[in-house]
């Protein structure tokens, strides 16, 4: 094997695969050494090799890892296996090819500890067969390729929990499949916008839900209709929310339908609903573009749990909140009660969702209503009395 030859494409592999120059290096070192070993030393053997990329040249070591006699466990006539195995009770079977006692250890080293290598040198060789060649070429195919999976699956896991842009690159039954760069996303269909449509070509911000890795790449699991999507939308879109100068304290979604966002900012003179609508609604129009049409209702969050959870009903007008045993009673006037509620229960069910609280709501008379304004103006008179 020509040292020279592998050294001089360490430049035109690393950037034709995107790797790192010095990990090419490492691979190479590894197939080296993998290639000595086939060709000159025995199997169950450690060799580490160690290539000069100016000179082309390469050394070799043995490698044995150093064990106290007392943990170690002597076997005579036992199969010497390629790698250190352990018993139940956590002791290491010695091997002499890859293990040498602290005992030897101290004479090649005297500062020598349990579980260091000690290395020994070997003689260099640069002409190897033609079955070690293959050997390192199999060795440098296989672990370029493994490092190319293991750069993608780390750059993809970085991007967990984060909105990328993607092109539909196919539909495959109730799953789209979406050009994300490197690697195809998929999109479940409970992970898709209802009513959405999906065709080739077309481009749409996702949500990357999930990374896994698998023996075919990295495994990324993309979704439009999780409720954190729209969060990290307004992060893009609202600069103060990307400071969290203003914070999203909540948020309940249905997708395709409605969402209910709070918004909190601890920052005097700053609006935190305004600060989301942006001037003229231009904020959240433009997130509300890319949902589709989806309505979206900013809410300002309030520490006192009834006035949060009258914020959560808009764009109902609450009369009463009373909150006993894990539930919330809310009362509104007969004209509210189906604004309350909202279509199909939906208002009500994200506002549950966004407080989380059980949220129960019933309706008031104008009779009642006045009457309960006439006994807190007299109780208001009342206080303002004997504060005189």
């Amino acid at each position: 094997m020509d040292i020279k030859g592998f050294t001089s494409a360490i430049s035109q592999i690393a950037a034709e695969k995107e790797i790192p120059q010095e990990k090419v290096v490492e691979i190479i070192e590894q197939a080296i050494a993998t290639a000595y070993k086939k060709e000159y030393r025995e199997k169950g053997e450690v060799i580490k090799a160690k290539i000069d990329i100016k000179k082309g040249d390469a050394k070799f070591w043995l490698v044995k890892t150093v064990v106290d006699e007392n943990t170690a466990i002597f076997l005579e006539d036992e199969e010497e296996s390629e790698e250190d195995i352990e018993t139940e009770e956590g002791k290491v079977r010695y091997n002499p090819k890859r293990h040498i006692t602290i005992e030897e250890a101290k004479k090649e080293k005297k500062d020598a500890k349990v579980g260091e290598e000690i290395e020994t040198e070997l003689e260099t060789k640069q002409e190897f067969g033609r079955i070690a060649a293959q050997t390192a070429k199999q060795v440098i195919l296989q672990k370029i390729k493994e490092t190319e999976r293991d750069l993608v699956f780390n750059e993809y896991k970085e991007k967990e929990n984060e909105v990328i842009s993607g092109i539909v690159q196919r539909v495959e039954g109730r799953s789209v499949l979406m050009d994300i760069g490197k690697v195809l996303g998929i999109m479940h269909k409970e992970e898709q916008i209802p009513g959405e449509m999906y065709r080739p070509g077309q481009r749409y911000k996702v949500y990357v839900l999930s990374v896994e890795d698998s023996p075919k790449g990295p495994n990324v699991v993309l979704s439009r209709a999780f409720p954190k999507f729209v969060s990290k939308l307004f992060e893009l879109e609202v600069p103060e929310i990307a400071a969290q100068t203003v914070e999203i304290k909540a948020i309940a979604r249905e997708a395709g339908s409605r969402t209910k966002i709070a918004v909190y900012s601890q920052e005097e003179g700053i609006d935190p609903v305004g600060t989301a609508v942006g001037q003229r609604g231009t904020r959240v129009g433009a997130i509300i573009s890319e949902l589709g049409g989806e309505k979206i209702d900013i809410i300002e969050y309030l520490e006192k749990k009834e006035d949060f959870i009258k914020n959560a009903l808009a764009p109902a007008k609450i009369s009463e909140v009373e909150i006993k045993e894990g539930r919330v009673l809310v009362t509104v006037p007969e004209d509210q009660l189906s604004l309350a509620i909202g279509k199909e229960g939906q208002n009500v069910r994200l506002a549950a969702k966004l407080t989380g609280w059980r949220v129960d709501v019933k309706a008031i008379g104008k009779d009642e209503i006045e009457e309960t304004a006439e006994a807190e103006e007299a109780e208001k008179e009342e206080k303002e009395e004997e504060e005189e």
